[in-house]
Formats: structure tokens, sequence, C-alpha cells
């Protein structure tokens, strides 16, 4: 997840936005393959930031 927010970033993001803008895809390909959603999530918790402060990804 870390090489995503740094592609990101390297675009122009700031660290929040790049949290955000995977924050939108996340929920994108959830509405998009709702029987995925669980898969999804798992992944993305998995790869997503470590700090609860900083979570941008419920």
């Amino acid at each position: 997840m870390q090489e995503l927010v740094n592609k990101l970033m390297a675009e122009g993001l700031t660290e929040q936005q790049a949290y955000k803008a995977i924050e939108i895809i996340k929920n994108f390909a959830k509405e998009k393959f709702p029987i995925f959603g669980g898969a999804i999530d798992k992944l993305f918790d998995k790869y997503g930031p470590k700090d609860d402060a900083d979570d941008f990804m419920p």
C-alpha cells in the first residue's frame, strides 16, 4: 500500500489526499463487486496505515 501512496504523492498529492483517493477506489470496487466486499476490506486493511490517528480507510 505504501508503494501506491508514494506513487500518488509523486504525482502531486499529499499523503492525506493519497489515502483518501485509495479509500474512494476501495469503496468503488466494493460497490461494483459487492460479493468481494469482505475480501476487499481485508486486503485494504492489511496494507492500510497502521496509525489509528491517521487512518483514512475505515
